[in-house]
């Protein structure tokens, strides 16, 4: 049985928004709980009725770009936030990633990604569209430094941990992960458990956002 997950969806378009709630209704456990066509909105529901999970266009009227996710993020610590846009500049998903988003998706992808998505995040995984995987991962894309980045020493890591860091850092499940490797999905939780672990890291966004710090090519 899913674990039950509450969403309010944010978008300044009524249609847009109908659209995914439609979408999010016919999958299992997932209960439309509140919609936002503004920041400010948006901000009143993060702090008096947070949700499982937010569903936010970045391009909403009051919405201050990914500043606004941080602001989310420190609001509402444990509601996920799936960001919605048209959006898919390599730059914008990282800084985006780092900000404390948990998955990224684009207006101009297939609808059954919301699905994979909301799984994703419901499993405690991040998720990125499809679309923005390759370009998020190809270094020679990544020409804007992020604003955290510093001098950074990597903690050593063994071949392993390596590859389950890449592709968690991709957004895969656990599940996924065991697919790639030929290994169980419970050995792949474990994995990225001790992975985490050793490098003080606590919850798939942070994940996401060590790697792309290392300059680790993900895929």
């Amino acid at each position: 049985m899913s674990k039950a997950m509450t969403v309010i969806v944010a978008d300044d378009h009524a249609i847009v928004r109908e659209g995914l709630k439609m979408l999010l209704s016919t999958m299992a456990d997932v209960t439309v709980v509140a919609e936002a066509a503004d920041g400010e909105a948006v901000q009143v529901l993060a702090r008096s009725e947070p949700a499982d999970l937010l569903v936010l266009d970045l391009g909403m009227p009051g919405v201050a770009g990914i500043q606004f996710i941080a602001d989310i993020r420190a609001m509402a610590p444990r509601m996920k936030i799936l960001v919605l846009t048209a959006n898919v500049e390599p730059r914008t998903v990282r800084a985006a990633i780092e900000a404390g988003a948990n998955g990224y998706l684009t207006k101009n992808g297939d609808p059954a990604e919301l699905a994979d998505a909301v799984d994703a995040l419901r499993a405690n995984d991040i998720y990125l569209a499809q679309s923005i995987r390759f370009a998020v991962s190809d270094p020679a894309r990544q020409t804007l430094p992020s604003a955290t980045d510093e001098a950074l020493s990597p903690i050593p890591l063994t071949r392993r941990e390596m590859q389950i860091l890449s592709l968690a850092a991709q957004g895969l499940t656990a599940r996924e992960i065991a697919e790639r490797l030929g290994i169980s999905p419970l050995t792949a939780r474990k994995h990225r458990e001790n992975l985490m672990r050793k490098l003080s890291l606590h919850s798939a966004a942070e994940i996401a956002a060590y790697a792309v710090r290392i300059g680790l090519p993900i895929g």
